[in-house]
């Protein structure tokens, strides 16, 4: 079916941020995700902020159980789902009451009016129709019966009412696609190859959006369609990619440039589960998974799998690494390659489990009992997740080591264009696994000692079990280090303590100095951040300096250890703030590693920053 043609020539527009809104059941994160597929196809930079109901099934129409997905798609770079929706699409009454206060003032609502009836303006918490009431008069307001005309549509298909009326996401993706003349190819493609084996199902959704598409197109209530232009983009072959996707095709990658089987042991838990999920269906590269039976199973699993020379993954959130961390401990006194993933969520406890956090840092660095460090890097953009994996995997595997990779669920949900890229452009992080004794007995016998040091990585040998002349033990028990007999000589102990700390310390060699971005030499505040704060932080810099301040932006990966730079960094400049998704966790370990007065920026809502809030936040820093 070819695309849908326009009526007019389209308005040129440098970009929009649209938000669908809708109940839990009404398919708001399959419509924003479509529409967000075909603008990557068109070629428009984007970035998208998922929102999902904390109840796994809410009652219908109530506040409670409204979804939201936010895209923001333009003609040029950009690094947020933006500040403020332009366009509001509700698909009920509790939709505009939950999402109404986001939209930009003269902003545009589309309401099913359908939806619009007294039963569902109770629940949402209506005394009167916002339609009729002056509540909308700020706004532009187009009303559309979306769920009587889908049905209208679909009749002739012999579709039940009821499941007629679930097409309506898609009327709604297809007014919005004629309203920014989205291309419709790769919708229709989709819907055909999603339904295939309902074509009843298939053709009621393609009626659906080409009801909607042509509703746009025809029924005199809007003024213009809309067009954002292709970015510019580098030459390359491109996908629409989520942080968890893009995560677990790091951990694929891994794999391969280490020249080893993968292993994930982990239990499902939001907002991780979309890895154990994705992983799964790369059997092809020697990966294997395990659903476990609870998270502590999940990490043993992983372990032993690193004992058994695979590169080992566990992956969970918060409460999960709650849950691991003797095994982690067990993992640091073993040194043994292991990849934990936290993808974090709100807390404590249940806590917010489909909202975004950054509130495990602390547990992160000091969250297991004894002196166990583990290195941690953080990922800070959804693509970027890619890259993240594969550096943790090589920390783990050249140093054996567990290590903590931190995403959230902001990263995990969002999605951005993501250039693949070239084979021969990623690193080679192979490893030599031990095959021969290294040490010689007093009798002039080879013999294998594990915990006999690299001297310049500190790393023991990696031995798999069965390897013959290489048998040994290891357990939790503190060793001896070289023969890795079981001690409990005081000295020994400490000597061991201070290995394993010396050990991650020195990967601070191993990793990129800080990079400061931005008013370099000469500004007048400094943004230290990790994490997904990376993108408002980005955008909140580079409007200050528009605004003729001088302002720069040192983002950070590596967490534990420090790069080695940091120090410097820092006391270059008069002012430094830290804003995070937590009480001020990053502010507290830079006070105490430099001892100099970084400032928290807080913010513990379950929602990203706006690059709007965190520039307010900058300039008063500076007017101060």
């Amino acid at each position: 079916m070819a695309d849908l043609a326009h009526a007019s020539d389209p308005v040129e527009i440098d970009q929009v941020i649209i938000r669908f809104a809708g109940d839990s059941g009404d398919g708001m994160q399959l419509t924003g995700d479509r529409f967000t597929s075909a603008s990557a196809v068109f070629g428009n930079d984007l970035s998208t902020l998922p929102e999902f109901p904390a109840e796994i099934r809410a009652p219908a129409g109530t506040l409670a159980g409204v979804s939201a997905f936010q895209v923001h798609i333009s003609d040029h770079d950009i690094t947020t789902p933006g500040d403020a929706p332009a366009v509001l699409v509700a698909m009920n009454p509790a939709a505009l009451r939950s999402e109404l206060h986001h939209l930009v003032d003269g902003g545009t609502v589309i309401v099913n009016t359908d939806a619009f009836e007294e039963r569902n303006l109770t629940k949402a918490g209506y005394r009167s129709d916002p339609l009729t009431d002056g509540t909308l008069d700020r706004y532009k307001v187009y009303e559309v019966p979306m769920t009587s005309l889908t049905k209208d549509a679909v009749a002739p298909l012999g579709v039940k009412p009821r499941d007629a009326e679930r097409s309506k996401n898609f009327f709604a993706l297809g007014l919005v696609s004629w309203m920014y003349t989205r291309p419709t190819e790769p919708t229709l493609t989709w819907i055909d190859e999603k339904f295939s084996k309902n074509p009843q199902v298939a053709a009621a959704n393609r009626a659906a959006f080409a009801t909607g598409h042509a509703f746009g197109e025809t029924a005199e209530l809007f003024e213009n369609s809309y067009a954002v232009r292709p970015a510019e983009h580098a030459p390359g072959t491109y996908t629409n990619i989520t942080g968890n996707t893009a995560l677990a095709w790091g951990l694929v990658a891994a794999g391969q440039l280490a020249k080893l089987p993968v292993f994930l042991g982990g239990y499902p838990i939001t907002p991780a589960s979309d890895i154990l999920h994705e992983l799964s269906k790369h059997k092809n590269f020697g990966i294997r998974t395990l659903q476990a039976e609870d998270e502590i199973a999940g990490i043993g699993a992983a372990l032993g799998a690193a004992f058994g020379g695979h590169l080992a993954v566990t992956t969970t959130s918060g409460p999960g690494i709650a849950l691991k961390s003797e095994t982690m401990g067990l993992a640091v006194s073993l040194e043994l390659p292991l990849l934990i993933v936290d993808i974090q969520r709100g807390g404590p406890s249940t806590g917010l489990p489909t909202k975004t956090e950054q509130a495990d840092l602390l547990q992160a660095m000091y969250g297991r009992h004894g002196e166990s460090p583990i290195p941690i890097v953080a990922s800070y953009s959804p693509s970027q997740c890619f890259d993240a994996a594969i550096e943790a995997a090589r920390i783990a595997l050249k140093y054996r080591t567990p290590v903590l990779l931190l995403s959230d669920g902001y990263l995990a949900n969002g999605s951005e264009p993501w250039r693949l890229p070239e084979v021969g452009d990623l690193p080679d992080i192979s490893v030599e696994l031990a095959t021969e004794p290294n040490h010689t007995d007093a009798a002039g016998e080879p013999e294998f000692w594990p915990y006999l040091r690299d001297p310049l990585t500190m790393a023991r040998p990696w031995a798999i079990p069965g390897t013959p002349g290489l048998e040994h033990r290891i357990g939790g028990i503190e060793k001896e280090d070289g023969t890795g007999n079981i001690s409990y000589d005081p000295a020994n102990h400490e000597h061991m303590v201070h290995v394993r700390a010396q050990k991650v310390a020195g990967i601070a060699n191993d990793i990129p100095a800080v990079e400061v971005l931005g008013d370099v030499d000469d500004a007048e505040l400094l943004v230290i951040g990790w994490g997904s704060t990376w993108g408002a932080i980005d955008g909140a810099v580079n409007r200050c300096r528009r605004r003729g301040r001088r302002a720069a932006h040192a983002p950070l990966v590596h967490l534990n250890p420090f790069p080695a730079n940091p120090g410097q960094v820092l006391r270059r400049y008069p002012r430094v703030v830290v804003p995070e998704l937590n009480l001020g966790q990053l502010s507290r370990l830079l006070r105490a590693e430099y001892l100099v007065d970084a400032r928290s920026v807080a913010k513990v809502q379950g929602v990203p920053f706006t690059a709007g809030e965190l520039e307010a936040a900058f300039l008063k820093e500076m007017d101060q």
